[in-house]
């Protein structure tokens, strides 16, 4: 296709970039004991590692990794850790960590979920989201409203309504108060607007672990967050393809996709529940340097690969309750035909 652009690009479109330094990642760590039951003969833990490293073999590019599971004595073990430090752009998994500042202020009380901004023409941009397909424009929509949209899918435009409430700089003095050290966002000219940035597997783990546990935010936040995250009319393309509705309303997830000079970069992040509602597996694949550049969908390598290991973790957990986890968020019940 000629004079591509990318999604990255059209975020930040009209304001030079910052400079981007990535770290080396580390080498491959041995993996945690194993955690939780046994699938089949094997321990759970071996039956995803086995997984994750056919799965990465077909897919191919360069895959940074880190997946934790908790054990029947109710302890969190590492499962795969696979350059998990590696500093990577992390595309619209960043929208996630974008979210988590504007629930912070929320929680300061300095914005509310109810406080309406105007969605004008000059603001909209396409890709991925719906904002762009109204045509017109002039609504005045909530905080609510665009965060609902930045989670579940992903909606470009929404990035520019989060930085309109929490600025570029904003949002990394946040991000670092909450202790990461390289999850940021790129500042450009423009102070609310900003590239999605860099983050690493590690820190995303952590921040899922911390959302879901509610030590990141107030538990309301959180809850907030993760019933978008969960909500069955999401992203099913990754780790939800093969599943149910009501195994689909178990995980929280959120992906990312774009491209560079490297190749294609295929993201997906987020937490599995027990049939509880207690957290029980986190994982964040980021795959790059791939092929396959403009394809977007499920047919795409790693999506796929993104599928089998969904399948595989979600069956891998499933003996398992996490009963002195914290209490779970409750997702309404899917109603296909409650139009009313």
């Amino acid at each position: 296709m000629a004079e591509q652009m990318s999604r990255r690009a059209a975020i930040g479109i009209g304001a030079a970039t910052a400079a981007f330094v990535a770290t080396p990642g580390r080498a491959v760590a041995a993996p945690g004991p194993d955690a939780g039951s046994s699938v089949g003969t094997r321990p759970a833990a071996e039956v995803i590692r086995r997984a994750y490293r056919r799965q990465k073999a077909l897919a191919g590019g360069s895959w940074h990794t880190h997946v934790a599971m908790v054990g029947a004595a109710g302890g969190l073990s590492v499962v795969v850790d696979d350059d998990a430090d590696r500093v990577t752009h992390g595309y619209s998994v960043q929208k996630l960590a974008v979210a988590v500042a504007v629930m912070d202020k929320i929680d300061r009380g300095e914005l509310s979920l109810g406080q309406r901004l105007d969605l004008t023409g000059d603001i909209i941009l396409g890709g991925s989201g719906i904002y762009f397909l109204h045509t017109v424009w002039g609504d005045e929509i909530t905080v609510a409203n665009f965060l609902t949209a930045l989670l579940l899918v992903s909606d470009n435009t929404a990035v520019r309504m989060c930085g309109r409430v929490v600025p570029a700089l904003e949002i990394n003095q946040i991000l670092a108060a909450k202790g990461f050290t390289h999850t940021r966002v790129e500042p450009v000219a423009n102070p609310n607007r900003f590239f999605l940035g860099v983050t690493t597997p590690r820190e995303t783990h952590d921040l899922l672990w911390r959302l879901v546990n509610k030590t990141l935010l107030s538990p309301r936040s959180s809850d907030f967050l993760l019933g978008i995250l969960r909500w069955i009319n999401g992203y099913h393309d990754g780790i939800r393809r093969d599943m149910s509705s009501a195994e689909r309303s178990r995980v929280a997830t959120k992906y990312g996709a774009d491209y560079d000079s490297q190749g294609a970069a295929r993201h997906e992040v987020g937490v599995m529940f027990d049939p509880t509602g207690a957290p029980t597996l986190t994982y964040a694949f980021f795959a790059d340097s791939l092929g396959d550049l403009d394809n977007y969908g499920g047919t795409h390598p790693a999506v796929r690969a993104h599928a089998v290991l969904g399948r595989t973790m979600f069956d891998a957990i499933s003996p398992i309750t996490n009963r002195t986890a914290p209490a779970r968020h409750r997702v309404p019940r899917f109603h296909p035909n409650n139009g009313g």
